[in-house]
């Protein structure tokens, strides 16, 4: 593929534009900001990446009200919770998420933490010697997210990269747990999985830019879109090919081009 002329200097320069502190009040990597516990963090980062899709001031509010509803402890919560906390839950939603998914994926996190030794290990457990990205790690957890007792229509909620979804929200997740730089906003917690391993978090945003500039020729936003533009991007900088999801999300939502 042919790519533009330019294209790695400009997403360097909006890289460093936009991974910035700022980018933080406006999106919902905001929430795991508002607490210091490792897990703390990895869960509110996961119930907020969950729920993004959509209107991101509502992604906000919503997941807020998440965290308010947990008492803004979510690890004390999820790992002490009883049946009865969790009715509290029954008239939350957000889009197609409501109080039935809401209520398993607390359950489902407790088994994690309690029986798993956490969401760090549950997603690093699944990389395999020789893996060049995180698909093999994104199946292995949702296999081991699913395994309590639930109602099926809460599967759609943890994306399959096996049966070619993007994966979106997960891949967003794991940047925000892996990737650590410079500008404060990306997080570094997880040392068990390299940022080289990292993939595009792909949507409608990244995968408009990236056509633009000649980096994806793939039409549709699915996992084998997602790889083409991650190799595209690992040629720009291997060991931090992610960092250009900042540029690529920057220039989409300001529509520069």
């Amino acid at each position: 593929m042919k790519i533009k002329e330019g294209v790695k200097e400009l997403l360097d320069e909006k890289f460093h534009q936009y991974n910035s502190k700022g980018f933080i009040d406006n999106d919902p990597i905001q929430i795991p900001h508002l607490f210091s516990r490792k897990e703390d963090i990895e869960i509110a980062g996961f119930l907020a990446a969950t729920i993004s899709w959509g209107n991101r001031k509502s992604i906000i509010t919503n997941a807020t009200k998440l965290m308010a509803l947990m008492g803004n402890e979510p690890f004390e919560f999820v790992t002490q919770h009883t049946v009865k906390d969790l009715k509290k839950f029954d008239d939350f939603v957000h889009r197609t998420f409501n109080g039935i998914d809401c209520a398993f994926f607390i359950r489902s996190l407790k088994n994690i933490y309690t029986k798993q030794q956490g969401l760090e290990f549950a997603f690093s457990k699944g990389i395999r010697s020789g893996d060049v990205d995180i698909k093999n790690a994104i199946i292995h957890f949702r296999e081991q997210f699913l395994k309590p007792t639930h109602q099926k229509r809460s599967d759609k909620h943890v994306s399959n990269p096996f049966k070619n979804s993007s994966s979106k929200r997960l891949c967003m997740y794991l940047r925000w747990m892996v990737r650590k730089d410079s500008g404060g906003v990306d997080f570094g917690i997880w040392k068990s999985i390299n940022p080289s391993l990292l993939c595009l978090p792909l949507d409608v945003h990244t995968g408009n830019v990236s056509r633009k500039l000649g980096l994806l020729k793939r039409k549709q936003d699915d996992w084998k879109a997602v790889e083409e533009i991650t190799n595209i991007l690992r040629q720009f900088d291997p060991k931090d090919p992610i960092k250009y999801d900042f540029a690529l999300f920057g220039i989409g939502v300001s529509k520069e081009i």
